[in-house]
């Protein structure tokens, strides 16, 4: 576009090619036109224009430029001189695109995140990371149209999955009979990132970068609208223009370059089953929202505009009957790759977001759990505020419980007009639904059930479960499952401590407040439900009893603890041979549980009663490293410590030294058994047995050794069973038997 003034420029050209008999015509006709009450130019004024330069310029400070060739445009048309007002016309809907484009980019480029501080404004080009989409495909018509939960596929995204994911820019693709689809339906729980999608897909269309087939986009937020009672096709576009002067007619006319983004349907509070015969097909035509939108969505009215919808899946069933030939698609959330690819958008520095990242590929439910968009934004926040207070996430009391309860938190800002009252009961009636299911492996619910539990209220459920459809023949309606089973299990484990009005009784059965119960369960046979006993534990701190408290005026109730305290306290253990006295702990599980709840006391409590710690065959994450580190800390009578064919995975200090030197004490950066030695060595305990037999050894753990030996008076034997170490190896753990303070008496 040269100038802000080409439609003006039109006007001045039509003007001077116009016959002198035309151009007196013109004036006439102007004398007699008013615009929106405004006064007509007087006569005199037009008198003096005796020449197109000088009637331009009495019309532009008359009117104005826009309504300058508005009004010409429809003085041209009078004169039958149709050529010269589309001229006109074509030259303002030029300047009006570009225009809207700016305003696009003015209005979606830019977001204020939650807790951001005074003035921090990110943009969706540095935020937004793709998501996974996979095409559903398209059988409504011979009713086996299914659109699965994410569930259990969300146990991790597969390579399969990855490699059969399509991209946003892919949604509008031709197939291969060379058909694009006109109607798109976005499906995904809630924070899997439907919005951000859409604004990313308005900023890279007016950047001319995406869907460059469509002339206009425009973006509907259902939350926004759904109290609006009349409005017509051409209103809901105007709504989204800011500029007076939008060539509605121009636009309606031209259906095919159209696209609707409709944002977040389950918001809307009307039903989507309307009569047909309240439908319109007239674009101008005032009807309530609801009629209004269901023509659209039928293509009754603009029926060659295209319709990209996004919805979580407790819409889907009643959306799929007032569709025409609508595709599906399913956001799945992040591949692995793409949760690294946001740790990085997220930091400021790589540094940051490398040790952040590792932090948190170390403990897989987490890792598996950040799959979920809103989940990544929530880890990424609190880990941001730990590496701002601390350099090292090893010693960071964020567990795992804790970033689930500040997930809920996150989800649950959204209903922040809620009473207090009714999130109660609804989260109440939610956990004991999960209880129920783990109780008897139970992930899908039928619609039924839901309804009889009091849990029918779309706008919470939709948060916590997908709707499924079923395939054409079952009998039981629809059914639900939660967005991942870890967060059933959540759950399961908050509705054992959630103080309630009365004991509750699950359909299972079971007396789901028997914590004892569900302990002595896991101990014996129900290994299962190891995740929601994890939970469990975590609840009970005191941080997550005050925190629920004071962000749901949900209680939680202590009086568990010594319940739960006594189910490690008596838990099977290893006994050494007779003479030895040792008794010694077995289970991996047992060390998270205490490192969930993260109190020292209760800790020191558990573990008192055991001596020893006996591990075969495991492959140590960083975080179970961690875990174990902390419990070692506070275990006063540890006496001995035994790993067998155990891997110990070591953060990947090697590809960025620089973090190495900058985020890690020096006594942490050696090996993958430094966390290992680095809690013997700050424990009150006087271990004497130090075991690793078969556990592949490098010469950065004899060094780690070598220190330790140096450091711990008490550690009188070494076993290093299998263990092909090298010369060099041998020398260094040779200089730590040479130091003052060792007192190692068998190394083997």
């Amino acid at each position: 576009m040269a100038g802000e003034n080409c439609a003006i420029d039109v006007l001045l050209q039509a003007l001077q090619d116009l016959l002198p008999e035309d151009f007196l015509k013109f004036k006439n006709k102007l004398s007699y036109i008013s615009y929106k009450e405004r006064w007509n130019i007087p006569k005199n004024s037009l008198e003096k224009a005796s020449h197109a330069y000088a009637l331009v310029n009495c019309m532009k400070e008359h009117y104005g430029e826009d309504i300058a060739t508005e009004i010409a445009t429809g003085v041209f048309e009078e004169m039958n001189r149709r050529d010269l007002a589309d001229k006109i016309q074509d030259e303002k809907v030029k300047e009006y695109k570009q225009k809207y484009r700016a305003h696009v980019i003015r209005e979606f480029l830019a977001y204020k995140e939650v807790n951001a501080c005074l003035g921090e404004n990110l943009t969706v080009s540095s935020r937004y990371t793709n998501l996974m989409i996979v095409i559903k495909p398209h059988t409504k018509r011979e009713g086996e149209q299914e659109t699965s939960g994410v569930s259990q596929r969300h146990a991790d995204t597969s390579n399969e999955q990855a490699n059969t994911a399509v991209t946003v820019a892919q949604l509008f693709q031709p197939d291969e009979e060379g058909q694009a689809p006109h109607t798109i339906v976005l499906v995904g729980a809630a924070g899997m990132g439907k919005t951000m999608t859409m604004r990313k897909i308005m900023v890279e269309w007016a950047e001319g970068v995406l869907y460059t087939q469509f002339d206009y986009v425009f973006y509907l937020n259902c939350k926004e609208i759904s109290l609006t009672k009349g409005m017509s096709a051409a209103d809901l576009i105007s709504k989204c223009c800011p500029h007076r002067s939008t060539p509605i007619g121009k636009i309606l006319n031209s259906q095919k370059k159209v696209l609707f983004l409709i944002d977040g349907l389950e918001y809307l509070r009307f039903s989507l089953l309307q009569p047909e015969d309240d439908l319109s097909c007239d674009p101008r035509e005032e009807k309530p929202l609801e009629t209004t939108l269901i023509s659209l969505f039928k293509k009754i009215i603009l029926p060659e505009s295209s319709l990209l919808i996004t919805t979580r899946p407790t819409a889907l069933q009643t959306l799929g009957r007032c569709l025409e030939g609508e595709h599906y698609a399913e956001i799945l959330g992040f591949s692995a790759a793409a949760r690294e690819e946001y740790f990085h958008r997220f930091f400021d520095t790589d540094d940051k977001a490398d040790t952040a990242f590792r932090f948190v590929k170390g403990n897989k439910i987490l890792f598996t759990m950040c799959l979920v968009p809103i989940m990544s934004w929530t880890v990424c926040t609190v880990l941001k505020q730990e590496l701002y207070k601390k350099k090292n996430l090893t010693a960071s009391s964020k567990t795992t419980t804790r970033m689930y309860v500040f997930y809920l938190s996150r989800l649950l800002k959204c209903r922040a007009g809620d009473s207090k009252r009714d999130l109660q009961q609804f989260l109440r009636k939610l956990c004991c639904l999960a209880a129920d299911g783990m109780w008897i492996h139970k992930v899908l619910f039928e619609e039924k059930e839901i309804k009889e539990r009091g849990l029918d209220q779309p706008d919470l459920l939709s948060l916590f479960l997908n709707e499924n459809i079923l395939k054409k023949g079952t009998d039981h309606g629809n059914v639900y499952s939660f967005i991942h089973l870890h967060l059933q299990e959540f759950f399961a484990a908050m509705f054992y401590v959630l103080e309630d009005e009365e004991e509750t009784v699950g359909n299972s059965g079971t007396h789901v407040k028997d914590i004892k119960m569900l302990l002595e369960n896991y101990s014996k046979s129900r290994k299962d439900l190891m995740l929601t006993v994890s939970f469990l534990f975590g609840l009970v701190n005191g941080k997550s009893i005050e925190y629920m408290d004071q962000k749901f005026g949900c209680r939680l109730s202590p009086k568990f603890k010594e319940a739960m305290l006594r189910s490690i306290q008596t838990r099977p253990r290893g006994i050494s041979p007779p003479g030895k006295g040792t008794t010694k702990i077995e289970e991996l599980a047992i060390f998270h549980c205490l490192f969930e709840i993260y109190e020292e006391d209760f800790v020191k409590r558990a573990l008192n009663c055991f001596t020893g710690i006996d591990l075969h065959d495991i492959k140590l994450t960083p975080y179970d490293q961690m875990a174990l580190s902390f419990c070692i800390k506070q275990w006063t009578g540890l006496n001995s410590v035994t790993f067998k064919g155990c891997s110990f995975e070591q953060q990947d200090f090697e590809e960025n030294p620089i973090i190495c030197r900058e985020r890690w004490p020096v006594e942490q950066q050696h090996s993958p058994i430094s966390q290992l030695c680095q809690a013997l060595k700050n424990t009150s305990s006087k271990v004497k047995v130090l075991r690793l037999h078969w556990c592949s050894l490098t010469e950065g753990c004899c060094e780690d050794l070598a220190r330790l030996l140096a450091m711990h008076p008490s550690l009188d034997q070494l076993e290093l069973g299998d263990s092909k170490l090298g010369d060099s190896s041998v020398r260094l753990l040779c200089e730590g038997l040479r130091q003052p303070a060792c007192r190692l008496r068998a190394l083997r």
